[in-house]
């Protein structure tokens, strides 16, 4: 299924939850916040959200530093 990461298209290979996503990308377990067509979806949410061929998402990573 395709999807859109970033504004990048991406196959998601398994699955179709966001979970499934963000371990197919290797997402670390913390540190990491992911929109799905502009609302948050709240990682206690990750393993019940299905994904639709065509979704949009913003995976947004913390950076620390200055």
């Amino acid at each position: 299924m395709k999807l859109l990461v970033n504004n990048k298209e991406t196959e998601l290979t398994e699955g179709n939850t966001v979970a499934d996503l963000a371990r197919q990308l290797g997402l670390p377990p913390q540190g990491v916040a992911v929109a799905l067509h502009n609302r948050m979806v709240p990682r206690t949410q990750w393993e019940e959200q299905t994904l639709q061929p065509g979704d949009k998402l913003v995976i947004i990573k913390a950076a620390c530093g200055g």
